[in-house]
């Protein structure tokens, strides 16, 4: 059986940077109840605390970032690139761990945003982009889906199944 990488938060866990979740519904208790489901916070797998400051990427570009160009900023200037590294990095030994080959992640995050996250300058600007975790995941071969697209992965894990059994 495929295994999914979700984000915890997606399933009611508390561990946004404000301390709350955005629990979903649906597909994703079923997966969820199915057993498929392997939930996980980049953000506080690198070792943020619940709730913490929020951080956006300087520039909206985790591409640099993951080449040690760019950086992952709070609010007040303090750097927690290294904590977002970590995370991605777990992120991934967990695909890898499980045979991992689909994740639903949080969309707008600076960890998981799937086609979307917020320019670096803390206006609540959005720019087309990913997270840290999500483009890591994506660079290797991960197909990564947000949370409004559910049926998209559902299709994909159904290929897979058909494909690998």
């Amino acid at each position: 059986m495929q295994k999914i990488l979700v984000s915890a938060c997606l399933l009611g866990e508390r561990v946004r940077y404000d301390g709350k979740d955005c629990e979903q519904e649906g597909l994703l208790r079923q997966w969820e109840q199915e057993g498929r489901v392997v939930p996980f916070c980049p953000e506080t797998e690198g070792g943020l605390s619940v709730p913490r400051p929020a951080a956006e990427i300087e520039g909206g570009d985790a591409e640099s970032v993951l080449q040690g160009k760019g950086r992952v900023l709070r609010g007040d200037g303090v750097d927690v690139t290294d904590a977002f590294l970590a995370g991605a990095e777990q992120a991934l030994a967990d695909c890898w761990r499980h045979q991992i080959k689909i994740a639903i992640l949080k969309e707008g995050s600076p960890s998981c945003g799937v086609s979307r996250v917020n320019d670096g300058s803390f206006s609540k600007t959005k720019v087309a982009g990913q997270g840290v975790t999500t483009r890591l995941l994506a660079r290797h071969g991960i197909s990564v889906f947000h949370e409004h697209q559910v049926t998209e992965a559902a299709r994909r894990l159904a290929e897979l199944e058909h494909d690998y059994g």
